[in-house]
């Protein structure tokens, strides 16, 4: 497979190599031994799934078995003895059973060359983009992706999309023709199409801005002849001024504070309240801390996120308003893998 080298800005689109080199990994009083527990626990869980994929069990009882330990023993160890433990976990010869996932497998290997891409989150759409992986897939490969598809990280990211489909159209309701929208690290934008609003022409224009220029490229082919501008653009673009995009009564960064560290995020949730117009709304989110599958995200797709919970959306919130001006609000999604703040500038 051929693959585009994509330049990162350091900002966005972090990649786990550069989440992992946040903290050295035995700064940690009982790591050695707790690593040595670890590599025990992990081990036998393996040989289990190993044992139980070559006795040709059902895959998706297998993966869950899998998804569930992991997250348990996630759970239990300090960070940076987890993290030790992850690539025992990758390097354990049962990770080509769960590598027939097309989904797990193309989140692995990264063929552009970061976490969390366009193409990826079309596995969980279900959209024709991915369909040719899929159909290609081993029938235990198809097992595999009929759970992660479905899983609570999956049906999360699905629930994301419609609410902020929902979030357009009520904008545009509230705020008429004139309506304008920002997207950050937008993808393929599949939001867009399931929009009222945009299906019926009322909205001005519809920014829709990434650094991935199959994404840009992407969203200009699908919604040539719209109000939807496909821009070239990245964080740090925006953070420096560069882009020059305008005001909006709209902006949204769904997954992409999930990359971005706490200082970064700060400085460009301020900057996005600088860029929405009187009574405008910033919505930003993130995959919340605790969810179950994150261990198998972890280690057998290499998709490493920055994980927050309240306090930490409140943190970010807190750090980037001036409460006499902006409305807050943080909140959970209705299977509360993911957690949302919202920002409204008072009128």
């Amino acid at each position: 497979m051929s693959q585009l080298k994509i330049v990162l800005d350091g900002e966005s689109l972090i990649t786990p190599d550069a989440m992992a080199g946040g903290t050295a990994a035995g700064d940690y009083e009982h790591f050695d031994e707790q690593l040595a527990i670890g590599r025990g626990e992990i081990a036998l869980m393996l040989e289990l799934a190993r044992q139980r994929s070559e006795r040709a069990e059902d895959p998706r009882s297998i993966i869950d078995y899998v998804a569930g330990a992991l997250h348990d023993i996630r759970s239990r160890f300090h960070p940076n003895v987890w993290k030790a433990l992850v690539p025992v976990v990758q390097r354990h010869p049962v990770s080509a059973f769960f590598l027939q996932d097309p989904f797990t497998r193309w989140s692995y290997e990264k063929p552009r060359g970061y976490s969390g891409d366009a193409h990826l989150l079309d596995f969980i759409y279900g959209y024709p983009d991915a369909a040719d992986e899929i159909a290609a897939a081993t029938p235990t490969g198809k097992a595999l992706y009929d759970y992660t598809k479905d899983a609570s990280s999956s049906v999360a990211v699905r629930e994301r999309r419609d609410l902020l489909t929902r979030h357009v159209d009520q904008v545009a309701d509230a705020r008429g023709a004139e309506t304008e929208i920002l997207t950050i690290a937008s993808g393929h934008l599949r939001e867009a199409d399931r929009s009222v609003a945009l299906r019926e022409q009322r909205l001005k224009r519809w920014i829709a801005l990434d650094q991935d220029p199959l994404s840009v490229g992407s969203v200009a082919r699908d919604f040539q002849g719209t109000c939807v501008q496909a821009v070239n653009g990245s964080v740090r673009s925006i953070l420096n001024g560069k882009q020059k995009l305008g005001r909006f009564d709209f902006i949204y960064a769904a997954g992409l504070y999930d990359y971005l560290a706490e200082n970064v995020a700060v400085k460009l949730t301020q900057k996005c309240l600088q860029m929405l117009k009187p009574g405008g709304l910033f919505l930003f989110a993130n995959f919340a801390e605790g969810i179950r599958v994150e261990g198998y995200m972890e280690t057998f797709m290499n998709w490493e996120l920055l994980w927050r919970n309240e306090a930490d959306m409140w943190r970010i919130v807190n750090a980037s308003i001036d409460r006499n001006t902006v409305e807050p609000q943080v909140w959970f999604g209705e299977n509360r893998n993911i957690v949302y703040g919202t920002l409204q500038l008072r009128t």
